[in-house]
């Protein structure tokens, strides 16, 4: 009787391991931006998406890509401790697309979420 005490609390105390794991979490300040109308004579625009680290595991972020050539990611390669806040850069050129435009960022982690889809969008104003 006491061996069958002893392995139920074992399994217990494994149990309560595995599910007190630590874990990263990404939280944005905001994932969507707008540019409002963008001079195509002007150049590149470009908007920083602040996050932070809420989990209690160091935030690795894996890689981040854009659905278009046009649009261009940047991103912290060394690991955002908990507590601290991150940032990607992402950079728009809008030389040689006039009109409307709407662009997704794929960003993934080691945490949760482990993808986050930021987005831009805006209008490009042709050259006179």
């Amino acid at each position: 009787m006491k061996r069958v005490y002893c392995l139920i609390i074992l399994m217990l105390c494994t149990t309560s391991m595995l599910f007190a794991q630590k874990k990263a979490k990404i939280e944005f300040k905001q994932t969507k931006y707008d540019f409002h109308e963008i001079a195509e004579e002007k150049g590149d625009v470009t908007h920083m998406f602040t996050f932070v680290n809420t989990g209690d595991a160091p935030l690795i972020i894996t890689r981040a890509s854009a659905n278009c050539g046009c649009t261009k990611p940047e991103y912290p390669v060394k690991p955002v401790a908990p507590g601290k806040e991150g940032k990607i850069k992402v950079t728009y050129q809008p030389k040689g697309r006039p009109g409307g435009f709407t662009k997704n960022i794929y960003v993934y982690t080691n945490g949760e979420p482990e993808r986050v889809v930021l987005m831009i969008t805006g209008t490009v104003i042709p050259e006179p």
